[in-house]
């Protein structure tokens, strides 16, 4: 797929971690990154890409058991409950028909399953965080006290654009190792009548979500996905987040010494925040049904104090 193509050296991507790097740019105690680009207006201009009030989830379910470790307990009649007697609530050990069930829940969402987001700080390049910060900042029993997933704490509202791209090409879905590239995003641009603007986030289909339901999650580490080459395309577009049906990077990423271009030079040099693991098929559907190929995006990540990412669940609004 690189015929033709003006594919960047190993020494250009490493190049990107200088040539694209946002440091400084909001100041020197910036934790957003890329998510300075999402301004006022480009919230109101979201909203004006809600247009048939259509809204679809691009998370996949959690499967249990299986993705996740879960404990519930269950109590029928709370007044039976251990304990209940001494409750400083009269009433709690007096109703015989109040009943609840909770539950205790453990998972690691970063990987190739869950469907989640990544702040900054999940990734070091050279010891180094984005914005300059050490490594030494992320602690064993505290997490990181830099670009922590908090820092989204007002969630992530924007204009949302689907670059459809195993559509474009004609195929199910692109084959495990096959990279996308500017030229591909540029194409469903032109076929999907869309461009992507200084604030968007744009979430890449490469037809694997679909892949998943039809045949089970792929084994190994190979996957298709983002080329490197797309990162001065980002940064020049001022794109705010990234997504993909599949944890970002293609896999082998073609560099000997870079294993995972896309996450390190967007997370540490660009503070290009990212969505793992999208499942794309229901916007990709609705998209085409309406063809309309921008969105309303939500993304509420949970406010786990110093932790590089949170599960999440995005919603599409058309």
């Amino acid at each position: 797929m690189t015929a033709g193509r003006a594919v960047p050296t190993q020494d250009d991507v490493l190049g990107y971690f200088d040539s694209l790097s946002n440091w400084g740019r909001w100041g020197d105690d910036d934790e957003l990154g890329t998510l300075n680009h999402i301004s006022d207006d480009v919230r109101l201009a979201a909203a004006r890409a809600v247009r048939h009030g259509r809204s679809v989830s691009c998370a996949w379910e959690v499967a249990v058991p299986g993705d996740m470790e879960r404990s519930t307990t269950t109590c029928p009649c709370a007044a039976d409950m251990p304990g209940a007697e001494n409750m400083p609530v009269p009433a709690f050990h007096a109703d015989r028909r109040w009943g609840f069930s909770s539950e205790r829940l453990g998972m690691t969402f970063h990987g190739n399953t869950f469907t989640h987001v990544d702040s900054p700080c999940h990734i070091f390049w050279d010891g180094m965080m984005y914005n300059g910060r050490s490594h030494s900042l992320v602690d064993a029993a505290t997490g990181s006290a830099w670009a922590a997933v908090t820092a989204a704490a007002n969630g992530i509202v924007t204009r949302g654009v689907l670059l459809d791209v195993a559509r474009t090409r004609d195929v199910p879905w692109l084959e495990s190792g096959q990279g996308v590239f500017p030229d591909d995003l540029e194409e469903a641009e032109r076929r999907q009548g869309v461009r992507v603007r200084p604030g968007d986030a744009v979430l890449l289909r490469t037809g694997y979500g679909r892949f998943r339901h039809e045949a089970g999650e792929a084994s190994g580490f190979t996957q298709a996905g983002w080329h490197a080459s797309c990162l001065p395309w980002l940064h020049e577009r001022e794109v705010a987040l990234i997504g993909a049906d599949t944890p970002q990077d293609v896999q082998p990423s073609g560099y000997d010494d870079v294993l995972m271009p896309v996450h390190a030079v967007s997370l540490v040099a660009m503070g290009l925040w990212m969505l793992d693991n999208c499942d794309l098929e229901a916007c990709a559907a609705t998209a085409a049904e309406l063809g309309q190929w921008d969105f309303q995006l939500a993304v509420a990540p949970v406010r786990l104090a110093g932790t590089s990412g949170s599960p999440v669940n995005p919603i599409a609004t058309f």
